[in-house]
C-alpha cells in the first residue's frame, strides 16, 4: 500500500475519537451526557441564594463597636477611619478619597 507522506497526519488519540464516533453514529446510540447539561443547570440554580433574599432567620455573631475618639468618617467612602489616614486637619476625609 502507497503512503501519502504529504497527507495531514493524525494522532492516536484523534484517531481513536473518531473510531469511536463512527461506532456511535452506525449503531445508532445516542450521547448520554447530551440532555444531562439542561438538567444540571435547573439544579444549579435551586442551589443559588438572590440577593435581597430574607434572612430575617439569621443572627449576627459580631460586635458593633461606636467609633471611638481618635476616628473619622470619611465623608466620601463612608468608612470609619482612625485619624492618622485624614487628608488634612479638619478635613474628614481619607487618604485613599482624596
Amino acid at each position: 500500500m502507497a503512503t501519502d507522506y504529504d497527507a495531514s497526519r493524525k494522532t492516536e488519540d484523534e484517531q481513536k475519537e473518531e473510531s469511536l464516533e463512527a461506532r456511535r453514529l452506525t449503531s445508532g446510540e445516542q450521547d448520554k451526557t447530551s440532555g444531562k447539561v439542561d438538567e444540571d443547570e435547573a439544579e444549579v440554580a435551586e442551589t443559588y441564594e438572590l440577593p435581597g433574599a430574607d434572612l430575617s432567620h439569621e443572627t449576627l455573631s459580631i460586635e458593633v463597636t461606636p467609633r471611638q475618639a481618635d476616628e473619622f468618617t470619611c465623608t466620601s467612602c463612608y468608612l470609619v477611619q482612625h485619624v492618622s489616614r485624614r487628608e488634612t486637619p479638619g478635613t474628614d476625609i481619607c487618604r485613599d478619597c482624596a
